[in-house]
């Protein structure tokens, strides 16, 4: 096998049960120098050697401040987005991730992003800006609303698989 390593991971942090679960969304802060505004999901760079399962995590610890203690499952949502970067002029990925969080828990946002909300999953579409954006979160809904469906692409907190 040749591994092939993304550039970035995506978190989606979500929180409720099947019927009514809503998504976590973060701003962009106005000082950064890519995106600046635009809401998104918990974004960013790999560390060199690290596991890619792990620096999700590590950035939805960096960028919300949730850690094991608020984390109910976290997910692989089977999905790699691919794009141009004009920074990089080039072709970049980005693995894409998501965890449930308990009910009632709210991000401690990092400096990178000024703002948050939690929108409902039903509807959330207009406020996605990128395709690779409705296609995780198409995911979310269709694959993980089922807990049976949804064991197959839960991952431990360690990184691995929980069904093997």
């Amino acid at each position: 096998m040749s591994p092939y390593r993304p550039d970035f991971v995506d978190c989606w942090i979500f929180r409720g049960d099947a019927l009514e679960r809503e998504i976590l969304l973060i701003r962009r802060s106005a000082s950064e120098e890519i995106l600046p505004g635009l809401w998104q999901c918990v974004t960013g760079s790999l560390e060199g050697g690290e596991r890619v399962a792990l620096g999700a995590l590590r950035e939805v610890a960096e960028e919300t401040g949730f850690g094991p203690d608020e984390i109910l499952a976290f997910y692989d949502l089977d999905l790699v987005n691919a794009f141009h970067e004009p920074g990089y002029d080039a072709i970049v990925a980005a693995a894409v991730f998501a965890l449930r969080v308990l009910p009632g828990r709210d991000p401690f946002l990092s400096d990178e992003h000024d703002a948050f909300r939690w929108l409902p999953l039903a509807g959330i579409e207009p406020e996605l800006a990128w395709p690779g954006y409705h296609d995780a979160v198409r995911r979310i809904r269709e694959f993980l609303a089922d807990p049976a469906r949804a064991a197959w692409f839960e991952l431990t907190l360690a990184g691995g698989r929980v069904r093997q």
